[in-house]
């Protein structure tokens, strides 16, 4: 007979049809029973179509039956909710007073290098009027589901995605809503898309300090914000309201980020600082919060950001990233 941990490996082995992670990975396995040579096994139908639903019941079944010292197995499927399924250790927002400065860039980025560690990870495209994450990852699938929940696109990489534009019948459909409405896809980006069992949540929010902020604020147990922003001294002027609403809504700040803080020129092996002195210190003083990254103007990561290849793009401030992203989250979890 197999033992507990051994049915939840097979499980662990059999992927949820429309993403690329498992039926462990994804939540679904609600209970296990083994006992005189029988396996019952009750999965959540969350956002499950039916035909979904058959699909994972005969691939249980087949791989369960491979096991030794099953005679009989049976699968069944209980209701659930998204919302009462989703396991998030972490959930980072990633913010800035003023738009163009990088935000969806750097959640991106982010959402890579946790990858690249060994972390399950998701982004939550915040950016309703705006969205870019599915362009730069290349994603042009739509969400699969059910009435009871929605299924996030995975990337190339496995990054499970949810963008408004994955949602529409053409990538550059405008998004023309006042802020209730707008509000309440985030809401149900949040609430009714199963994200399963992540280690972290990447925020994309637009610019500002308006109703999209204030509704992922007040709506996600958000663990910390990252704030971007450029050299530019009018940015950091604006970014300082986005720092300000952080703090009178109680969020820690992880980290700041400097987007296009310089351009590096290997001919000459120098860097140019095109949009004047570096304010990473600066604003890392004002944000009481650790400078964690100085992004460079760089061709090629523009160039693989508008053919959707985002995730092909290797630097060492990845992994810088990356890890300081790990430590920040470690220390607030501690």
């Amino acid at each position: 007979m197999p033992t507990q941990e051994q049915v939840i490996e097979t499980l662990d082995n059999i992927p949820v049809p429309g993403v690329m992670r498992s039926l462990v990975k994804m939540n679904l396995v609600r209970d296990i029973k083994i006992a005189n040579h029988r396996v019952d096994v009750i999965l959540a139908s969350a956002a499950l179509a039916e035909e979904a639903q058959k699909w994972v019941k005969d691939k249980v079944h087949e791989a369960l039956q491979k096991s030794k010292g099953v005679k009989e197995t049976n699968v069944s499927f209980v209701d659930g909710k998204p919302k009462d399924l989703n396991e998030i250790s972490h959930i980072i927002a990633v913010m800035s007073g003023k738009g163009g400065v990088g935000k969806s860039l750097v959640s991106g980025l982010v959402a890579i290098a946790l990858k690249r560690l060994g972390f399950e990870v998701g982004i939550l495209d915040a950016d309703i009027t705006g969205p870019s994450i599915p362009k730069m990852f290349g994603i042009t699938d739509r969400p699969g589901g059910s009435d009871s929940g929605i299924l996030p696109v995975s990337s190339r990489s496995g990054v499970e995605v949810m963008s408004i534009n994955l949602l529409l019948p053409n990538e550059d459909d405008a998004v023309i809503w006042r802020g209730p409405l707008i509000g309440k896809a985030i809401t149900q980006f949040w609430e009714d898309v199963l994200w399963g069992k992540l280690d972290y949540l990447i925020v994309d929010l637009p610019p500002g300090t308006a109703d999209a902020p204030l509704t992922v604020m007040q709506t996600l147990p958000i663990t910390g914000i990252i704030i971007v922003f450029t050299p530019q001294d009018l940015t950091t002027m604006v970014v300082r309201k986005a720092v300000k609403m952080t703090q009178k809504m109680g969020k820690p700040i992880l980290g700041v980020v400097e987007n296009m803080s310089y351009l590096y020129v290997p001919e000459i092996d120098k860097r140019i600082e095109l949009f004047g002195r570096s304010r990473g210190e600066e604003m890392a003083h004002a944000a009481n919060a650790p400078l964690i990254g100085q992004l460079p103007i760089d061709p090629e990561l523009a160039k693989l950001c508008d053919e959707g290849n985002i995730e092909r793009y290797d630097s060492d401030i990845m992994a810088r990233l990356g890890e300081s992203i790990r430590q920040a989250t470690k220390d607030k979890h501690d």
